[in-house]
């Protein structure tokens, strides 16, 4: 079953369930993908629409942040749901200690020494961890493992 696919059964079984907070989640994702695929005529693949989500993932992620500083405990509590709601369509996200071990290799094979490297890894690390780990994180173990 492609992802596609996979959120149209979401959306009918989260409407039968009355569940709210994934079928505004599942239609959100769905809206983005279709405004996408308008937007440049073409038709997305899974591993594209992975990386929307991600995407959105980010968003709820920055959303939540700055929702804890205002006190919001209402926003706070329905974006962490939103954000469970979008882990469920991501591959499995990578442990801080398989990150690390990936970010080690990354830098061996690149032969980074400095700060100056940072582009480079960061460019062989992408492909190795997409959908699977939060870009913030992997900038921090990058930076903890070159000083």
């Amino acid at each position: 079953m492609s992802l596609r696919e996979k959120l149209q059964e979401d959306l009918k079984s989260s409407m039968k369930n009355k569940d709210t907070v994934k079928k505004s989640v599942v239609t959100l994702i769905r809206a983005s993908i279709k405004q996408y695929e308008v937007d440049n005529r073409v038709e997305l693949s899974d591993d594209e629409i992975i990386d929307l989500i991600a995407k959105q993932l980010k968003q709820r992620r920055d959303s939540l942040v700055e929702f804890k500083k205002a006190n919001r405990d209402d926003l706070v509590s329905e974006t962490e749901a939103e954000i469970e709601v979008l882990k469920e369509y991501l591959p499995q996200q990578l442990s801080e200690e398989e990150l690390n071990e990936i970010v080690k290799a990354t830098i061996s094979e690149v032969g980074a020494t400095s700060m100056k490297d940072m582009g480079k890894i960061m460019a062989a690390i992408k492909p190795k961890t997409k959908g699977r780990a939060d870009g913030k994180l992997i900038n921090e173990l990058v930076k903890n493992n070159l000083q």
